[in-house]
């Protein structure tokens, strides 16, 4: 039996309700009404309670029947194909929808209600913060046509057939580590000095030792918990502003993709050591001053590690295919920092190079070399 889930409708027209980056609130496109995230959460508060009680009624009116239909093949004929996927009912339009068992929120592809699967967080921690998208879908679409201007080799076709209209915004898992790193590194620097002799110049280059001792204290530093997710990507664009983290509410997710976590915080937590580690190092490096060269000789620490809150973040994404190659954009719902991959046009490149190469010839030619 396909999982209740529920969908926020509008209390005045019952039209679906989405989260709106501007406002802040639930908005019905309908009748334009407004309401906040608490008031929607109370109002549908006792409607999910009420789903859930007739869900397992059903389930258990299912399950004390004498006998079934024999369908003449096995209970579960998807065999492998269907591990990791999950089944849904639309509230709104009865349909059954079939999703990624760490999908959290989608829409309804029949009726184009948003809706929530607040059992996919059943069974897993549940998200501690949130921070609301403030960009919207145009200004996602519109940050990728300028990311496209700024490329003079980008094929044609590319920028034409990418769809870039299939952007979506996705509520991604985040680890929000707290630490403190004793760290003690030694530094090799050098100065270079130049002086000249009727003959030659000579550079003299005096190489010093530097060492550095202490403690850097880190709050928050993100790691994320999606395996789907390319971690140079959400490295990319940090960082978050977190002065817009707010508790987390199912109110938020209306009109976005969530997805719950699938690395654990303990799986997580290697690389959390390791940013923090690098972070200290670079605070370290910057007290390096008046040297002209500053490399990294030997480095040792101490973690200690502190909380760790369970955060979901706005990015907007496009995954796209050209010729065969996949090409991966991500923006910062909230900041706007943009990063993606773009082919280039061989043939743009080749006639540019070209153009240089020619203009450098007829150079030449004007001043007589």
């Amino acid at each position: 039996m396909a999982s209740p889930i529920t969908n926020y409708q509008c209390p005045a027209c019952t039209g679906p309700l989405h989260f709106s980056e501007s406002t802040g609130r639930l908005e019905c496109d309908y009748c334009g009404s407004s309401f906040t995230v608490e008031e929607v959460e109370a109002l549908f508060a006792e409607k999910n309670e009420k789903a859930r009680i007739s869900a397992e009624a059903e389930q258990a009116e299912t399950s004390s029947r004498d006998e079934s239909w024999d369908m003449g093949m096995e209970e579960n004929g998807w065999g492998a194909d269907a591990e990791g996927m999950k089944a849904y009912t639309c509230p709104s339009c009865g349909a059954e929808l079939i999703c990624d068992e760490t999908t959290a929120a989608t829409s309804c592809p029949y009726c184009g209600n948003p809706t929530i699967l607040p059992g996919q967080f059943a069974g897993g921690k549940k998200p501690d913060l949130i921070i609301p998208f403030k960009l919207d879908k145009a200004a996602a679409i519109a940050a990728l046509k300028k990311h496209y201007r700024k490329k003079p080799l980008l094929p044609r076709a590319f920028a034409a057939a990418n769809h870039i209209q299939e952007i979506q915004g996705i509520y991604v898992p985040f680890w929000l580590f707290d630490a403190t790193v004793d760290a003690n590194v030694h530094f090799k620097a050098t100065i270079s000095h130049e002086h000249t002799t009727a003959k030659e110049i000579i550079t003299e280059t005096d190489h010093f030792n530097v060492f550095r001792e202490g403690s850097v204290s880190m709050s928050r530093v993100p790691v994320d918990g999606s395996s789907k997710m390319p971690d140079a990507h959400m490295d990319a664009i940090e960082p978050f502003d977190y002065s817009g983290l707010v508790p987390f509410s199912l109110g938020y997710l209306p009109g976005f993709l969530a997805d719950k976590y699938d690395v654990t915080m303990e799986e997580c937590a290697k690389r959390a050591d390791l940013r923090c580690q690098n972070t200290a190092v670079e605070e370290m490096r910057k007290t390096v001053v008046g040297y002209q060269t500053c490399t990294v000789c030997q480095k040792s620490f101490k973690m200690h590690r502190g909380e760790v809150k369970y955060a979901l973040l706005p990015v907007w994404m496009l995954h796209t295919k050209w010729n065969g190659k996949d090409f991966l954009f991500a923006m910062n719902g909230q900041t706007g920092k943009l990063i993606g991959d773009l082919p280039i046009s061989w043939g743009k490149f080749c006639g540019l190079v070209g153009g240089i190469f020619l203009a450098a010839f007829i150079l030449l030619c004007m001043f007589g070399f």
